[in-house]
């Protein structure tokens, strides 16, 4: 399994970065498989250095705030004008109501709105299975309703946050981990608002108590410095490292 950071840039494109979405990819012995890991503003232009952005098999929704899904509006133009013609409507997964609000983001008619594109599927308690790939949506705290992913191939396991603050939840989707990429938004120190985002240093407890292997921070706003999060992160988890756009993880 390997994971590509597209995008890891907090609430907003950031001058390095766009925002929220990670690429993983596995061969089940026939084929590679791709699916996205959120889609936020900006990413789908950094996607295309990538892959082929028709290439992607399945797109998974953390949550409905703009920097995780609004590039979703970008991409169902491509599939639905693109030169090639139509091609098959892909599974988007994520909380209920993302088929109606993407629509109302590309000011489409609720009916059919992008479903001739995308087959959207709410998260529910059973995983979800895309050709080698297991995922587990799991709900943590935020404003809206948010979900940590769980994904497994080829015995390895990457957890993915989400947005979330500290919860139980988090520690659970996370659980010995081999990649554990967590959201760290706030600085220690500063007067942050409750049940929104992580600071580094909760970032750092959260992969310590689920035991996971790896800790990568990402989502830090470009008003923060990342070097900053990053030694608060390792004050709770020594080997903490910061997700860089473009860099790839081999699990």
């Amino acid at each position: 399994m390997k994971l590509t950071i597209v995008g890891c840039s907090g609430s907003y494109p950031g001058p390095d970065s766009s925002a929220s979405c990670y690429l993983v990819e596995a061969h089940d012995g026939e084929r590679p498989w791709r699916i996205l890991l959120d889609l936020g503003n900006g990413s789908l232009g950094s996607l295309q250095r990538h892959l082929d952005p028709l290439d992607v098999d399945a797109v998974f929704l953390s949550h409905l705030h703009p920097d995780h899904c609004m590039d979703l509006c970008g991409f169902y133009v491509l599939r639905k004008y693109h030169p090639r013609g139509v091609g098959p409507c892909i599974p988007v997964f994520g909380p209920a109501g993302a088929a109606d609000r993407l629509a109302r983001g590309y000011d489409l008619p609720i009916t059919p709105g992008m479903t001739k594109e995308f087959c959207f599927t709410d998260f529910g308690p059973e995983p979800i299975q895309i050709g080698p790939f297991e995922v587990r949506a799991t709900r943590v705290a935020h404003p809206v309703p948010a979900f940590a992913l769980t994904v497994s191939a080829m015995g390895k396991t990457l957890t993915y946050s989400g947005d979330t603050a500290a919860c139980d939840a988090l520690i659970e989707a996370a659980a010995e981990a081999d990649l554990f990429l967590c959201e760290a938004s706030f600085l220690d120190g500063q007067a942050n608002p409750p049940g929104i985002h992580l600071t580094g240093s909760e970032a750092g407890d959260a992969a310590t108590r689920a035991d996971a292997k790896r800790l990568l921070i990402t989502h830090v706003p470009p008003w923060h410095d990342r070097e900053e999060v990053l030694a608060q992160a390792r004050t709770t988890y020594a080997a903490a490292e910061l997700a860089d756009p473009g860099a790839t993880y081999s699990l």
